[in-house]
This record gives C-alpha cells, sequence and structure tokens, in this order.
C-alpha cells in the first residue's frame, strides 16, 4: 500500500530533453542515415526524417537532457516542505551531480525514484545517456538481475492504470481529473526545443520542469489520499 510509504524517502523527478544538435543538417551523413531509420515506424510516409528532426529529443540516442529537477518531502512534526532544485548546463556534468545526489542522499534501500511515465522515458533516458557519456550507473539506476519487486522506482503514471497495460494518462489530464490545481505553466513540452535553441531561455524551461515535480508530488499524495501541498508548503533551493 502506498500509505506504508515514508513520504521522506521518496525522490520525485523529472527531465527535459531536446535534439542533440539544434537542427538536421548539424547531423552527419551516418548519423542522418541512423536517425531516418530510427524514426520510419513513427514518421511514417508524412514527414520526411529532416521534417521529424524536431521531435528527436524523445529517443536518447539521438537527443539530450537539459535539465534534471528533483523534489522531496521534509517533514518535522506537523510541519512539511517539499524542496525543489534542478540540475542543468553541461549534460555531462547535470548527470554526475544527478548521480551524486544519487549516492549519498538517496543511497539507501528505502529510498524510492518517482517520476510519470518514469519508468518508460525519464528513467531509462537518464541510464542511456549516462551510458553514453561513460557515467557509471549508480544503484538506483542500474536494474541488471534486479527482481521486479527490487527495482526502485515508482511511477505515478503505471500506479493509475490498475494493471490496464493498453491505457496512457497524461500528467496533465491526472492533475485535472483529481482535482489538482493547474501550475501557471507558460509553454509545454512541445515547445521545449524551440525555447532551448531559438529562445535560449532554459531558466523558463527549469520553471516549467520543476511545475512538472511539484504536480508528481501532488498526484502522488492524491493517489494517497492525503492533502495537497500548499504554496507555502514548497521550497526551491
Amino acid at each position: 500500500m502506498l500509505q506504508k510509504l515514508l513520504l521522506e524517502n521518496i525522490l520525485f523527478l523529472d527531465i527535459e530533453t531536446v535534439p542533440e544538435v539544434a537542427d538536421y543538417d548539424e547531423l552527419d551523413d551516418v548519423k542522418k542515415e541512423l536517425w531516418e531509420h530510427k524514426s520510419q515506424y513513427q514518421r511514417k510516409e508524412e514527414f520526411t526524417a529532416e521534417e521529424f528532426y524536431d521531435r528527436a529529443g524523445i529517443w536518447a540516442e539521438f537527443g539530450k537532457i537539459i535539465c534534471i529537477s528533483v523534489g522531496y518531502f521534509h517533514i518535522k512534526g506537523d510541519k512539511r516542505e517539499f524542496r525543489v532544485t534542478t540540475f542543468h548546463g553541461e549534460e555531462s556534468k547535470l548527470l554526475k551531480d544527478f548521480k551524486n545526489l544519487l549516492n549519498t542522499h538517496f543511497k539507501y534501500p528505502k529510498n524510492l525514484l518517482c517520476a510519470h511515465n518514469g519508468k518508460e522515458f525519464d528513467f531509462p533516458y537518464i541510464a542511456r545517456r549516462m551510458i553514453i557519456h561513460r557515467i557509471n550507473l549508480p544503484y538506483k539506476l542500474d536494474l541488471f538481475g534486479k527482481k521486479p519487486w527490487e527495482v526502485p522506482h515508482l511511477d505515478t503514471m503505471e500506479l493509475w492504470k490498475f494493471g490496464d497495460y493498453k491505457h496512457y494518462t497524461s500528467l496533465k489530464l491526472m492533475a485535472n481529473i483529481l482535482g489538482i490545481p493547474s501550475p501557471k505553466e507558460d509553454i509545454d513540452g512541445s515547445m521545449v526545443r524551440d525555447v532551448y535553441y531559438g529562445e535560449k531561455d532554459l531558466e523558463r524551461i527549469i520553471t516549467y520542469c520543476e511545475l512538472d515535480v511539484v504536480t508528481t508530488a501532488q498526484v502522488f499524495l492524491r493517489l494517497r489520499n492525503e492533502e495537497l501541498l500548499v504554496d507555502a508548503e514548497i521550497k526551491k533551493i
């Protein structure tokens, strides 16, 4: 039961990704051919590989992480805080900084990672990019040999499925149906590439990413039938 988990043992997270380079023309010929094959099923005959390149950030082989936002609960007596921070900058460094957090404050067996659609996207994407950068995987992301019940990952979308593997529900939809106030976001995921490469406004993306972390934590609280966080309980550090 979710109620048995201590909130302070959970690290909530979200990542934002973009294509590894700004434009398709910046890819070498080999990478262009590989991209054409990789994207063939998704784009079908509707788009050329070049036209489809703005979605390359979805795949870890052709994208990169530009920020990882994390949040965790700090509870003392009847006072509750949800502390949020973001790793950003050069990808190799932000991955190493995130790994350091996992290997220090969230290294124990009781500690869990939680993201929305994290098992399909965030967790494997981070692991793949670490391997690409020759960073040894932290225990929380190294799943080799682990039994399903030993994997230290929670996924709010998976929790909402209740065993229905065909069901996809966005974080925004879950927040709406569970009565969670919509965060004041001025962008969505489809805009991240243009904001990053066109407007060069990383801070705007970080704000969006952090709001999604807060919303994920709010969804988790509702799944436990607990009171939602209020603004005064959310602290950026």
